[in-house]
């Protein structure tokens, strides 16, 4: 076999990079290489479209090794597993525990309970956690921050009380008053008080966190990836230098945080972002020098003494609620698949899928279920919990984690010159930051330079709301958003799909559906492609679309738009045949209907001179066009 391999192998003379891009040059037939497939990222890098062994020359990330410092490749050695976790909001502790212990029946490894702090008691606790053994599965929980360490007390007690090993309990009670200020734009800024006596509470449970890095937020918010890596790993460092002023050891201070990250569906650069995380938190807090307890449980540490264990990043991540989208809502299902895939095989320590319909509504028992299978799927089917870091070695993956490790790092930096992570909320500086990025991203979205399937291409056509509307945000203290006062800005949450929302629920709210009849006419080729293009484009208002196989003349098509009782005729041609069509049609039409050019043809200027006004191309902004059209059809 070994020969047999060797003689495969020298069959075939190596191609050098140069010839490959002698061949790249003959194809683009004069196009710029730099322009046509070079992919220039929003991260700030750009991305090559073919990489050989050569792009992994001076790259360090090859040298790392499963379960090592610096943690490129994972925490762990052997395996890839991780913690299928779904939350449960507590309105009734008996019921939230008889839902935890069905769901714990049907693959859910790890639980969240979100707990009204009226409710914290002893008895609660009990309640809410009977029958569940806690040494089995995670356990995570969150309340409202001021009442946090209220709630570790309690907890710390049943444990104790049911003689639990402590050394074997596994989750985390969730503080994270920085992320309130980023989201609530509350003053929650003297806080270290409260973490050390949150981390001095838990410090008896060894492998439970408590100090919070809620970088799901940015991601919710529309962040690039590079600037939620970027911010989180100086949201950490704030929490960690405080904690360490405030006289804890930073050993037990970096056990005590743990990362909370959304998943975008950028497939391959998520997983480069896990990679490079970890990476880059280990060097931070390696840089801290934290001293080994000295327990059999912290068996990682280098020559120097320096507790390597402490250097480890627990990272959960969450498939993002920035592309959920209201219609089509199935469609979510494929985001939220691959995000969920992609944060598998990046080998983080837990993955929670947010169920498809949250966009609209609180998830139903069916969601959920399907939520959990997602994860089940790629654990017990894919078998991805199997092989550790099965992206290394790619020089595709290896490039883009140093180009996002680096780009990361550059904010990291540019934080910490700047005061810390807490000072550049105070300022706002975050917040404006990525709220720029929110903004860039709903543009992209509304010019379909970013797609979302099923909302600002390839919509349903036939699909209506119907009772469905988006999710109002409310604010914890139970008011309205813009009630509470706000010392501090805040980041915007507005879904990447919610203008294209609006505009199709305005015109299904109207009562009124526009028809937008396709009079197809001319090259045969030309005119089914603009058809196609056109529905696609009105649809995404809600608009009825008639397609149609074509007609032999303008007349025709006219006599029949008008007969289906058109509101909209769209001419779709050649940009040739424009010329000859498209003022003949414009004049039978004579204001019966609004009239749309299919392109953008060369005789445009003539034809607005003649008085058409309407075309629709590639090139326009898909969400201001439809905003426009309904304002001419009278729809508000």
């Amino acid at each position: 076999m070994a020969d047999s391999k060797e003689k495969l192998f020298s069959d075939f003379a190596p191609v050098p990079t140069q010839e490959w891009m002698d061949k790249i040059t003959v194809d683009l037939k004069g196009a710029d290489f730099e322009k046509k497939l070079v992919w220039k990222t929003n991260e700030g890098f750009k991305v090559k479209p073919f990489y050989r062994q050569e792009d992994l020359e001076g790259l360090k990330t090859t040298d790392a090794l499963p379960g090592t410092y610096p943690y490129l490749r994972g925490i762990k050695k052997d395996n890839n597993t991780w913690y299928i976790r779904q939350d449960i909001e507590v309105a009734n502790a008996k019921e939230a525990n008889a839902k935890a212990l069905d769901i714990l029946n049907k693959g859910i490894d790890s639980l969240g309970f979100k707990i009204k702090a009226k409710d914290l008691n002893a008895e609660y606790i009990e309640t809410l956690l009977h029958d569940i053994c806690a040494e089995c599965i995670e356990l995570n929980f969150s309340t409202c921050q001021k009442h946090t360490v209220e709630l570790a007390k309690l907890l710390v007690a049943y444990f104790q009380k049911k003689g639990y090993n402590l050394n074997k309990l596994v989750g985390s009670v969730q503080y994270d008053p920085m992320e309130k200020m980023l989201s609530k734009g509350k003053d929650l800024s003297n806080f270290v008080s409260t973490a050390k006596e949150l981390v001095d509470v838990l410090s008896v449970l060894p492998q439970y966190r408590c100090i919070a890095v809620d970088a799901l937020s940015l991601n919710n918010a529309g962040a690039y990836i590079s600037q939620e890596l970027g911010y989180a790993l100086a949201w950490g460092n704030e929490y960690l230098n405080q904690l360490v002023d405030a006289g804890v050891p930073s050993g037990l201070a970096a056990k005590k945080i743990k990362f909370n990250f959304g998943i975008s569906s950028n497939y391959f650069m998520e997983i480069a972002k896990f990679r490079a995380a970890r990476m880059l938190w280990a060097h931070i807090v390696k840089e801290y020098q934290p001293a080994c307890d000295g327990t059999a449980e912290c068996g990682d540490r280098n020559e120097e003494g320096i507790c390597l264990e402490a250097c480890k990043m627990i990272a959960h991540a969450e498939t993002s609620t920035f592309n959920l989208t209201l219609f089509d809502a199935h469609v979510n299902l494929l985001r939220t698949q691959t995000e969920a895939m992609s944060a598998a095989l990046a080998g983080v320590h837990s993955i929670t899928v947010t169920p498809f319909d949250k966009a609209y509504e609180t998830p139903d028992e069916f969601a959920e279920r399907i939520a959990r299978n997602q994860q089940l799927l790629l654990k017990e089917e894919s078998h991805l919990n199997k092989v550790v870091d099965p992206a290394a070695g790619s020089y595709y993956i290896e490039n883009l984690t140093a180009s996002i490790a680096q780009q990361a790092w550059n904010l990291f930096l540019k934080i910490e010159e700047e005061g810390g992570f807490l000072e550049a909320i105070k300022t706002g500086s975050v917040q404006t930051d990525i709220n720029e990025s929110g903004k860039a991203r709903h543009v992209a979205v509304s010019k379909r330079k970013e797609i979302l399937l099923g909302t600002n291409q390839y919509p349903n056509f036939n699909e209506v709301a119907g009772e469905k509307k988006p999710v109002e945000k409310k604010c914890c203290c139970g008011g309205g958003h813009d009630q509470c006062e706000k010392p501090f800005a805040t980041l915007n949450f507005d879904r990447a799909a919610s203008e294209f929302e609006a505009l199709r629920l305005q015109t299904e709210a109207s009562g009124k559906r526009p028809k937008a009849f396709m009079l197809t006419i001319g090259n045969l080729a030309m005119r089914q492609a603009r058809a196609q293009f056109s529905c696609n484009f009105l649809a995404c208002a809600g608009y009825e679309v008639i397609d149609n196989l074509g007609f032999k003349s303008v007349d025709e098509g006219i006599e029949a738009a008008m007969n289906a009782g058109a509101d909209i005729v769209v001419l779709c041609s050649s940009d040739d045949e424009y010329a000859e069509y498209a003022v003949p049609a414009y004049k039978t039409l004579n204001g019966r209907a609004m009239f749309i050019v299919a392109g953008a043809p060369a005789c445009m200027e003539e034809l607005q001179a003649a008085g058409i006004e309407n075309f629709i191309h590639v090139r326009v902004n898909v969400l201001e066009t439809l905003k426009q059209y309904n304002a001419k059809l009278g729809i508000k």
